[in-house]
């Protein structure tokens, strides 16, 4: 048999090294030995892949990782989107987005990232349309069209559970909303599995037809994946392949 390649792939811990830490033994059977690396930041697991401490990383989406090469330049690359962790609409007061008033109280991340992604999901939901050609980090000042006059307060991410009482709706992340307990499945409205902020696994340019990275990929876009994620994590994760 061939001698066994040893792969080390930077992670942050839920859903990413658990979703890893399951294909390990589909991967050893392909001669390929998973070395899983937890991050609990957002900056080193892309250096460490820059200075080939590791061969890949899954943690992030495709815009964070953009941004950050641009940033920092790096050259790196996504091999494929793997999950999406829904940002997800939530109310107190409506059963659905079809209740909301005009002049509704609309909050929403106050960070660019989050702020424009919020923007993105009421725009596939038809309530607001924004400028041709926003950014992805739009902000309330790059909505073209408000037929229902939303209002919109902007709040630190993790505050915005806080906000279901006084807000008519709150769009809010999935891990702050997990945290605060409140079940994706009771959410109103999801962002849909073409939202560019699945996370992907990323990849130095140049290595994107590794043997032994297409055999991890492979793995981690398969059926056995899709069903562990879906029994594990119910709505809180949704595969995108």
């Amino acid at each position: 048999a061939p001698k066994a390649v040893t792969l080390t792939v930077g992670a942050t811990p839920v859903p990413h090294a658990d979703i890893l830490k399951f294909i390990e033994p589909a991967l050893k059977k392909e001669g390929v030995n998973l070395k899983v690396v937890e991050f609990s930041d957002y900056v080193k697991p892309n250096l460490a892949l820059s200075d080939k401490e590791l061969d890949a990383n899954f943690f992030q989406h495709k815009p964070y990782l953009d941004e950050f090469c641009k940033s920092k330049g790096l050259k790196l690359t996504s091999l494929g989107a793997v999950h999406l962790e829904p940002m997800c609409v939530y109310s107190k007061k409506l059963k659905s987005l079809n209740d909301l008033a005009d002049g509704a109280h609309v909050a929403i991340p106050n960070d660019p990232t989050n702020g424009g992604r919020a923007l993105l999901v009421l725009q596939s939901a038809g309530l607001i349309k924004l400028k041709e050609g926003a950014p992805i980090t739009a902000t309330p000042q790059d909505i073209a069209e408000n037929p229902k006059n939303l209002e919109f307060s902007e709040l630190e991410a993790p505050q915005l559970p806080r906000a279901l009482g006084d807000a008519d709706i709150a769009i809010i992340n999935m891990n702050f909303a997990l945290e605060a307990k409140l079940d994706p499945k009771s959410a109103i409205y999801s962002e849909g599995s073409d939202s560019p902020y699945a996370n992907i696994v990323a990849v130095r340019e140049g290595d994107e037809n590794r043997p032994e990275l297409q055999k991890f990929m492979k793995a981690l876009t398969s059926k056995e994946v899709k069903d562990f994620i879906e029994k594990k994590y119910g709505g809180s994760v949704k595969t995108v392949f």
